[in-house]
């Protein structure tokens, strides 16, 4: 046991070693992981055999026993470290983490066929984007079990009050845009339902979206002053994060790309010969090439001699912790930057607050 223990500890190491995390965080992450097999092996649990109870259970363990030597609590975040570590175990061990739910009921196996079902032809049917699949099987999930939760007949018991019901659940913490998204996914599920006959009445047209105002969901615009303020700010930094967010700054600042298109774009789709940037358009999946513009060119070429780090990823823009992949948003990103250089716009603040103000 404890021999297949240590090979264990030392096959965890060297999969974050080869996806580039620090070693440092591989060595912290191997300590808490190898801790874990410790609390599970006196109880006779296999590793093979975890579920997710039983990590939030040794994680309440450990907190006790930080106290105990410590004569204090771990602070509010303390857990994130020990919690990563032992989920890069276990996807080592299940291949995934967490774990596919498994139906315990037939009303489940009812609800993960649909889901099944209703995916696939989001993407094979309709030909959606990946990101709006996503969000439409995130509400779909949502709705089906809360609809087995109230038990809610799926076929004939499912009414209009339900989904107004399920509606007014949403609705507390959402902004009226937020909400109107929520009703379109909704609408999308309902007309999907009633047209493979699992719903008997197409429900989908008695959802009320709430009104939008006339360019309320567009982003406040930054004057000129401001969009030198920000990059000015942003090329102070030096370190990696810096010189890849002066990069997209500059990007968002000259051409006015969506952020997807930033996220997307690879270190192909630059040619420095001919001084032009291809752009892709994800929304319309066409695409489009533009001049080359001598500070965008100079922003992006430092990130990628001095702040990129070393990986096999082609986009240009990465992470700037390991696991080293395209940035998944870059809200976080523009916010942090018109924070630092003490920009506060009147509405929205995300990537797409970059417009100039040309009156």
């Amino acid at each position: 046991m404890s021999d297949s223990r240590h090979e264990l500890i030392a096959a965890l190491n060297s999969s974050l070693i080869s996806q580039q995390y620090s070693p440092v965080v591989a060595r912290n992450y191997c300590t808490y992981a190898s801790g874990f097999l410790d609390y599970l092996g006196p109880r006779g649990i296999s590793v093979t055999d975890v579920i997710d109870v039983q990590v939030e259970q040794y994680l309440r363990h450990a907190i006790v026993l930080f106290e105990k030597q410590r004569g204090r609590r771990p602070s509010a975040r303390w857990h994130e470290v020990p919690r990563s570590g032992i989920h890069a175990l276990l996807r080592l061990v299940h291949g995934q983490w967490p774990p596919a739910i498994n139906p315990t009921c037939v009303a489940d196996e009812v609800r993960f066929s649909i889901c099944d079902e209703y995916e696939l032809w989001l993407r094979e049917e309709r030909g959606l984007a990946c990101s709006s699949v996503a969000a439409l099987m995130w509400e779909a999930r949502n709705f089906l079990a809360w609809q087995i939760d109230h038990g809610i007949d799926g076929s004939t018991g499912l009414s209009i009050s339900d989904v107004d019901r399920y509606m007014d659940l949403r609705a507390p913490k959402l902004t009226r845009c937020s909400l109107k998204a929520v009703a379109e996914r909704l609408r999308s599920l309902l007309r999907y339902l009633h047209t493979t006959g699992r719903v008997t009445t197409d429900l989908s047209g008695h959802i009320i979206a709430p009104m939008l105002y006339a360019y309320e969901g567009v982003p406040s615009v930054l004057d000129r002053s401001q969009i030198v303020a920000v990059l000015e700010s942003a090329k102070k930094d030096k370190t990696s994060a810096g010189l890849r967010d002066h990069a997209i700054l500059q990007l968002l600042a000259t051409y006015g790309l969506r952020s997807g298109e930033i996220r997307h774009l690879r270190i192909e789709d630059i040619d420095w010969r001919t001084e032009a940037i291809h752009v892709r358009h994800h929304k319309t999946r066409a695409s489009t090439s533009l001049p080359l513009m001598e500070p965008v060119g100079e922003a992006v070429l430092s990130y990628l001699r001095s702040g990129r780090p070393l990986t096999d990823a082609r986009e240009i823009f990465i992470r700037t912790r390991a696991p080293y992949r395209k940035l998944d948003k870059l809200y976080s990103v523009v916010r942090r930057r018109l924070r630092d250089a003490g920009v506060q716009p009147p509405g929205k603040c995300g990537p797409l607050s970059k417009t100039v103000e040309t009156r």
